[in-house]
């Protein structure tokens, strides 16, 4: 065969590759390369999937065990909902529901949403945003096994990150009713440092959250015969549910409602009996110090 005719012929194979390699290429069934976001969403949901299973199931089932096996004895404390110690008992109101509606309303504060998928929304919408929710629910405390009957909270600045907020257990009675509280100051929102889940971080000062709240409570004219009693103990190292340290001189402070408080808006300064300020002055002394080791 002449060598032009030969050289013809290779040239015709190669063409003949060369083109069903594109024909291949142009192949619709031929798999594509991944763009790097889809490739990370896999790894993503992983995570995700793995975080809520350890954050909301493994954790709080550990601390159930281990709580019903070392804290079961302890008095005037809450617990969350997975059975780890949360704020103390720290203020007791003695009274009519009724009546505990109106001091609150006359001391500036508002009465906390039930937890709804709807307010939960709408209180990470005011975290994220910074818009106001004055009624954003509370996360839900245990005291003796029951959750809370009554919450209310007072915000501090334009959104429901930081706010004042009170828990309130009824036991009923006789006459009136004694509403057990837990105060504290919400400074936050972040991530719980004992089970990993998303929870609002309170201040360690809680004695000030309790006083501020009965003299709020005084100054509307609600409340009278304010009074300490013994509570869970003086505590320099507590934890409570999202593991945030407070410290307490362990007090419940207690006081009786008392029918018509002034309208809410016209507050009249309210002295505390000199023992309470002398009382108060001692622990603070305490407290700071050991605020400075938190």
């Amino acid at each position: 065969m002449p060598t032009s005719s030969r050289s013809a012929a290779a040239s015709d194979r190669l063409s003949l590759a060369l083109a069903g390699a594109s024909l291949g290429n142009m192949n619709p069934s031929a798999p594509r390369a991944r763009s790097p976001r889809s490739r990370l969403i896999k790894p993503v949901m992983v995570v995700l999937a793995l975080y809520i299973l350890g954050a909301y199931l493994l954790a709080p089932a550990l601390w159930r065990r281990h709580e019903r096996a070392d804290l079961a004895h302890h008095d005037f404390l809450t617990r969350t909902t997975a059975g780890i110690p949360g704020d103390p008992i720290n203020i007791a109101l003695t009274g009519k529901v009724p009546q505990l509606l109106r001091a609150m309303q006359a001391a500036g504060w508002s009465p906390a949403d039930p937890i709804t998928l709807q307010s939960s929304v709408e209180i990470g919408l005011s975290v994220l945003l910074d818009r106001p929710y004055r009624d954003a629910p509370v996360s839900t405390l245990l005291y003796d096994g029951r959750r809370q009957d009554l919450a209310f909270e007072r915000l501090v600045g334009g959104s429901a990150d930081r706010r004042h907020h009170v828990r309130f257990w009824r036991i009923a009675g006789d006459g009136n009713d004694l509403f057990l509280g837990a105060a504290s100051f919400d400074r936050g929102v972040g991530i719980s440092h004992l089970t990993g889940q998303i929870t609002h971080h309170i201040a360690p000062d809680i004695d000030t959250e309790r006083d501020g709240l009965m003299q709020a409570l005084a100054a509307a004219g609600a409340v009278t015969n304010r009074s300490f009693v013994p509570g869970s103990g003086p505590t320099l190292t507590g934890r409570n549910g999202g593991g945030d340290p407070y410290v307490t001189d362990g007090d419940i402070l207690l006081a009786s409602l008392v029918d018509g408080p002034r309208p809410q808006g016209q507050p009249q300064p309210a002295a505390d009996p000199w023992w309470m300020g002398l009382r108060r002055w001692a622990w603070s002394v305490v407290a700071s110090l050991a605020r400075r080791l938190l």
